[in-house]
């Protein structure tokens, strides 16, 4: 007998086959002597649509809502069933004694198998695949150590439960806002709360009233001292008058040290990455979306193999991975990275808790190197970029703590206080691996590290200078992509696997946009945050949520017990909806009549581009206006919008510099740059391409054919 092999996509599915020595191509299969490999392409199977359930669910009807299945079904996905239909065939061959889940070992990839094997009605024994990384050393020790398919019900309950709770909410808050409001609203139990938090800075931001604040440095043997408040120890004072009488009552004088203390002080490297942590840090640094980090961070998974998985909410390693580490530091050992791997030869590794602890890992480690080979120059820019940061994290938390001696210098003069540091190098351990580019923890930036002189306590200085500083306190900065991740991990809103692509949802619905790297709220979404119950709108509720689930999970809870809540909520904003007098208006409606239907269309703003939509939900159509490029100004270097089409298509940039196509295809020759006009159709092409791609929501293509009554 052979044992069926179902992996999450195809990619996995042939370094699976390879190891297991499958060599025989067959319908969406590789087949050997033991093992049968077929895959996935993400999700084959899904929740059933509302009409295959009741007819009258298929019309949008108010009066119909909400709709509660009793008996949930499942149904194959109509763009993948070809794939579905192969998979289904394997598990019911007769020489096919058992099936092995090796879908991605996390919540989502035992739902993505388990619906497959019970759309298909597999009746054979399961085992599970769990492993962390795609190497042929993992898979083969993975292989050595499956585990019983039942050992996993848990996680599969609540996959299921997460799957139906959003159906039942999101759907029915969907079709409910929609027919009532007769405008194309979506709302979920995380993205709604998230588009909240956006409204709430927003709304701070508004309301601040920026206050003048003063300062006094002091200047006395080439050391700055800044004067400090005897009570508060604040280095700002909100009292102009205050600060000048101080300055004129020090002029000419001594300043006395009152104190001279030297104390050496160690840093520790920065914790090990986990997802969230990375699409922060890639976010600051590099300018990455959520999702184009986890994009990344997939191919150097799957297809370099040369990073650990991504979906990771932990920070530290399992103690069983300390044996594997001498192996690792070895296959990373090239490049830039060859001296710094190699100072690490012939250490001993122990379980340090810094970044070694059991109980803090749940279904995977850290994100660390692989023990595989690895080939920078098979990697695109992007790739590379992300795989340093992950590797210097990784050697830096191997290497000693960085070792100063730190100088705190206390002052006085007339009653009044000041103060200087110094700070002075001893070891500088892990910070050898960044190069000094690295951001500790923010301190006090009011008083700068300076190289200080030999001092001692009792000693006077003269004050040569004197210097009134002035500012003004600052509104909370707008949200960006990295601190708007930081703000939904505090929240509980999503899940690492989930974040990123709830964010681009909010960006294809047209419910927030992008101003540089500020993320803003639309009117759209203003208004729907205006229309849905609150209490969808409280982080609160889906942080509750995500608390149950993870009780699911492990065993402490039933899944029965937890839809008979979320059952019992969506009667309750069904009853909101109804009963609310909001009203809704397109404030963004234009004289441009839409080509096919003829109604006035309306203008919004995607992550980077303009576009027209259609107000006619059946209609759908739109199509781009502008697109911000890759491409540079050549008198500013800022990136240029492209606007028009075909011949008359035009680069324009900020700063008021315009250039056609044709002489832009003619500058970058003239540059030298290897572009040819095959390179721009081709990149145009993909630009197009992403522009007619449909809005990136479960409920998209059930909004496009919807009929109102």
């Amino acid at each position: 007998m052979k044992s069926l092999v179902i992996a999450e996509k195809p990619s996995v599915a042939r370094d699976i086959a390879r190891v297991l020595k499958c060599k025989k191509n067959g319908q969406g299969t590789i087949e050997g002597e033991r093992y049968i490999v077929t895959w996935g392409l993400g999700h084959l199977v899904t929740l059933a649509d509302p009409e295959e359930y009741k007819p009258e669910w298929k019309e949008w009807k108010m009066d119909v809502l909400p709709m509660m299945p009793k008996t949930w079904k499942l149904s194959v996905i109509r763009q993948t069933a070809k794939q579905y239909n192969a998979v289904k065939s394997q598990i019911h061959r007769k020489d096919v004694g058992e099936i092995i889940i090796a879908t991605d070992a996390g919540r989502e990839g035992e739902l993505v198998a388990r619906w497959i094997l019970e759309k298909a009605g597999n009746q054979k024994p399961v085992k599970r695949l769990w492993i962390s990384s795609v190497t042929d050393r993992a898979i083969r020790e993975g292989f050595g150590r499956l585990s019983d398919g039942r050992d996993y019900q848990n996680l599969y309950d609540a996959a299921r439960s997460r799957a139906k709770a959003d159906w039942l909410v999101g759907i029915n808050a969907t079709r409910a806002l929609t027919c009532k409001y007769n405008a194309k609203l979506t709302c979920g139990r995380v993205q709604t709360p998230t588009l909240a938090l956006i409204a709430n800075r927003e709304d701070e931001i508004r309301s601040f009233r920026p206050k003048p604040y003063y300062g006094l440095k002091v200047y006395a043997d080439g050391i700055c001292f800044t004067w400090q408040d005897g009570k508060s120890g604040s280095t700002r004072s909100f009292d102009p008058e205050r600060i000048r009488r101080i300055s004129e009552e020090i002029r000419g004088e001594r300043l006395v040290l009152d104190s001279v203390e030297k104390k050496s002080r160690k840093t520790y490297a920065p914790g090990l990455y986990d997802l969230t942590e990375l699409q922060r840090e890639a976010n600051r640094r590099f300018g990455y979306s959520a999702k184009e980090t986890l994009n990344i961070m997939q191919r150097l998974y799957e297809h370099h193999k040369v990073l650990t998985y991504p979906r990771t909410d932990s920070r530290y390693l399992s103690s069983d991975i300390v044996p594997t580490l001498k192996e690792r530091i070895e296959a990373c050992q090239t490049g830039p990275y060859r001296a710094l791997a190699r100072a690490l030869h012939g250490k001993q590794f122990t379980a340090d808790k810094r970044f070694v602890d059991d109980s803090k890992v749940s279904d995977h480690h850290a994100i660390i190197p692989t023990e595989q080979y690895v080939d920078l120059t098979h990697m695109t820019s992007e790739e590379r970029k992300i795989y340093d940061l992950v590797v210097r994290r990784f050697l830096a938390v191997l290497y000693p703590p960085a070792e100063f001696e730190q100088i705190s210098v206390k002052a006085s003069v007339k009653g009044e206080h000041f103060a200087a540091k110094g700070e002075t190098i001893r070891e500088a351990g892990w910070r050898a691996v960044y190069d000094s580019d690295i951001e500790e923890e923010d301190e006090d930036d009011s008083l700068k590290n300076q190289i200080l002189p030999e001092l001692k306590k009792g000693q006077s200085l003269p004050v040569k200078k004197l210097e009134v500083t002035e500012g003004k306190t600052k509104p909370p900065a707008h949200y960006t992509e990295a601190t708007l991740l930081t703000s939904m991990e505090k929240g509980g809103l999503g899940t690492v696997a989930t974040r990123a692509d709830i964010i681009e949802k909010l960006f294809n619905t047209f419910y927030m946009e992008k101003k540089g790297n500020d993320l803003l709220i639309t009117s759209k979404g203003r208004q729907l945050l205006e229309l849905v119950p609150s209490d969808l709108k409280k982080p609160e509720l889906t942080a509750r949520w995500e608390k149950e689930l993870q009780k699911i999970s492990d065993g402490r809870q039933k899944e029965k017990t937890f839809m008979k809540e979320i059952e019992q909520y969506t009667n309750n904003v069904m009853q909101d909806i109804r009963t609310s007098e909001a009203t809704f208006r397109h404030d963004n409606l234009t004289n441009r009549k839409c080509p096919r239907c003829g109604k006035r269309m309306l203008a919004v703003n995607g992550k980077n581009s303009k576009l027209l939509v259609c107000q006619d939900r059946e209609c759908g159509y739109r199509e781009t206006v502008s697109r911000t490029t890759n491409a540079r100004c050549p008198v500013c270097h800022k990136r240029m919008e492209l606007v028009g089409k075909g011949e008359d298509q035009t680069f324009v940039c900020a700063c008021g510099h315009k250039e056609k196509m044709a002489a832009f295809e003619a500058r970058r020759k003239r540059e030298g740059k290897d572009v040819s006009r095959q390179d721009v159709r081709r990149y145009m092409k993909q630009q197009q391409k992403e522009a007619e791609q449909p809005l990136n929501n479960a409920f998209a293509e059930a909004l496009a054919k919807m009929k109102i009554e």
